[in-house]
This record gives C-alpha cells, sequence and structure tokens, in this order.
C-alpha cells in the first residue's frame, strides 16, 4: 500500500543518517522557553528552573501497534505523539519537548518517512510541542516508532495513580468506545479489499470511529479546565488499553475498591449504532477496547459541585473501601467483578 510506482522514490542511504534527521527536522519551530538547544548537538539542552520534570516514552511496532495497509503515515506519525503527550496530561502536567527515533527498512523511500514527519510536524503545531531530539537508523523488519515526551508541573500540581482515596468520584472525559470499532470497520475492510481490490470502502457512517481510531487528540485542554475549575485530581490515568485496566490500575496502586456504574459510562450514538451492527456489547467495547486516550481521574466528593455540568466530564462511579473489591453495578443493578481484558502488548 506504500509503493506508488509513479511517484518519485529517494533512497534514505542517498542522504545519510544526519543529512537525514537535518532534512526531517529544518522545519520544527522551538516553542518554548525551557528549550535552550534543541536539534543539532549531541544532546537537547533544556531548563525547566523550578518546576518538576514528567517524562515517558513509547514504542511503536509495525505490524504489532499499527498496519500500514491502512494507517497513513501522517496520521501514524500524529497518532504516536499523541499517545505519549496524553501521559504527560495523564500526570496533570503540560508537554514542551519530544524525541522521535525511528528505525526504517530499505522499503521505505525518504517521501514515506516525509509523510511520517508530516504527522509528527502537525502533532507538535498543534499542541505547541519543541522536537528536541532522536535517532534514526535502518530495520530488517519493517518500521519501529519511539517517542519521548517530555513536560512540566509544579510539584504540588502533579497527580499519581496511587492517590485515589475511599468516597472519591470516579470521572471520564469524552466518550469511549470508539477508537476501537473504528479498527474493526478498518479491519473488515482490508479484508473486502482483499478478496475484492476494485472496492471502494463507503465509511461515511463510521467518520467518528474512524478518526478516533486514525487520528486521536490528547487532552490537553482538560488539563487547562481542571486548573480553571480550581479542581486537582486525587489520582488520574489515561485511558490507552482500555477503561476497566485502568480502573484496576487506580485501585490497585491506591489500595482501594470501586463502583463504575455500567449506565453512566458515555458512549457516542456511532458507537452504539456500530455495536448494534456488529452485534457487540457496548458495555463490554467501552471496558476492553482502548486507545481513547481520554483521561480518568478521581475527585473529592466537594468538588462535585464545579464539574457537574460540565460536558466534557462524565460521573462514573466511585471509590469505595479495597474490601468492597472493583465491581461494575450493571442496568439491572448486579455487582460484576472488573476484570482487566484490554490491550496488552506482550500477548
Amino acid at each position: 500500500m506504500i509503493e506508488d510506482k509513479n511517484q518519485a522514490r529517494t533512497s534514505l542511504a542517498e542522504l545519510g543518517e544526519f543529512g537525514l534527521i537535518k532534512h526531517l527536522t529544518q522545519n520544527f519551530k522551538i516553542a518554548h522557553s525551557t528549550t535552550i538547544k534543541g536539534v543539532g548537538d549531541d544532546a537537547a539542552v533544556l531548563d525547566f528552573k523550578n518546576k518538576q520534570v514528567i517524562v515517558t516514552t513509547d514504542l511503536l511496532i509495525e505490524g504489532v501497534h499499527f498496519d500500514l495497509s491502512y494507517m497513513p503515515l501522517k496520521h501514524l506519525g500524529y497518532k504516536a505523539v499523541m499517545a505519549n503527550l496524553s501521559d504527560v496530561y495523564a500526570m496533570n502536567g503540560m508537554a514542551s519537548q519530544i524525541t522521535v527515533s525511528i528505525a526504517v527498512s530499505n522499503r521505505f523511500p525518504l517521501e514515506a518517512i516525509e509523510e511520517l514527519y508530516e504527522g509528527i510536524h502537525l502533532a507538535c503545531k498543534n499542541y505547541a510541542i519543541d522536537l528536541v531530539g532522536g535517532d534514526t537508523t535502518s530495520s530488517v523488519t519493517g518500521l519501529l516508532i519511539s517517542i519521548t515526551a517530555i513536560g512540566e508541573a509544579k510539584a504540588e500540581d502533579v497527580v499519581y495513580r496511587n492517590t485515589a482515596k475511599t468516597n472519591d468520584l470516579l470521572v471520564v472525559t469524552g466518550d469511549l468506545g470508539a477508537a476501537y470499532l473504528g479498527l474493526q470497520v478498518l479491519e473488515r475492510e482490508k479484508q473486502v479489499f482483499e478478496v475484492n481490490p476494485n472496492s471502494q470502502p463507503d465509511l461515511t457512517n463510521y467518520s467518528y470511529l474512524v478518526e478516533r481510531q486514525l487520528k486521536p487528540e490528547a487532552r490537553k485542554d482538560i488539563i487547562k479546565l481542571l486548573k480553571d475549575l480550581d479542581v486537582k485530581p486525587t489520582a488520574m490515568i489515561d485511558i490507552s488499553d482500555g477503561l476497566s485496566s485502568e480502573i484496576l490500575h487506580i485501585c490497585e496502586q491506591s489500595n482501594v475498591g470501586c463502583n463504575l456504574y455500567e449506565e453512566k459510562i458515555p458512549l457516542d450514538p456511532q458507537v452504539i449504532a456500530t455495536c448494534e451492527e456488529f452485534d457487540l456489547n457496548s458495555t463490554t467495547i467501552a471496558l476492553s477496547g482502548g486507545e481513547d486516550y481520554e483521561l480518568l481521574f478521581t475527585i473529592s466528593q466537594e468538588d462535585f459541585p464545579k464539574i457537574k455540568a460540565n460536558p466534557h466530564l462524565t460521573v462514573i462511579g466511585h471509590i469505595t473501601d479495597k474490601s468492597h473489591g472493583a465491581n461494575l453495578v450493571t442496568r439491572a443493578g448486579q455487582q460484576i467483578e472488573l476484570t482487566a481484558q484490554g490491550w496488552n502488548s506482550i500477548k
């Protein structure tokens, strides 16, 4: 799907490693005063003065984390950045820099890597992020991308996973399950294409789902919103592996239990309609789907009046004593033990 025989193909070997890095990073502008030196020396130099520094990294491997038969390289670059920024926001921090390392096989010409970097550049522009370094090397097995994101926060603002308290409210941003369904739609279209290469997919009814899979957005806006509302979460995590996995992380690390109410889980109408079409349970999809890049957090009950009317935030449950366990309360009022069936990259 990558090659078009009519397009120009420049071999990466023509530029060499330093030529390639210079070529790919020439249009990235510096946006932060914390960036003293970006790309172009042995290492970047950053100065956060009296802030705490937040660092996170992700490795994406072709065939494990993405499929280039339906994931355009530009979208892949954008999404790879989002996955990392989301982790910084999940600490209640603001992301400011990234490094990008790639390993590519010789089936990728320069033009393909330029596309990947177009997506990375767009993400940096949209979220005011400085690209300050990275590495390029060759691979025998396709494409690997490793991105490290760096952010900052005041010491008193950082939020961890292990600080949820009994009676806190469980809150989620946005809606859940759409990214996983977008993946199912794309996989189905891929199978149709393999049988009949002339078929043209009509994704009109699934536009929101496909966008959530191919071009997710990290919730930088929520960090500002919470500050404006004067709400500091008691614990927070981002939803990359499915809602149930993330709730269980908070429960295990905070040594608490929870009640999650099925009827409160926010679902987009397109998610509900597509679940019916695919004969899937929408609650299962929201609990185990993953890649939503929404934020899940707990707040003190005293903060409830500050968030209750906000369209971006939904209270989906509350924290209980550890002895109570982590439970899903169904629409029928039954309690079911929450299990983690989300994404596991080691499987």
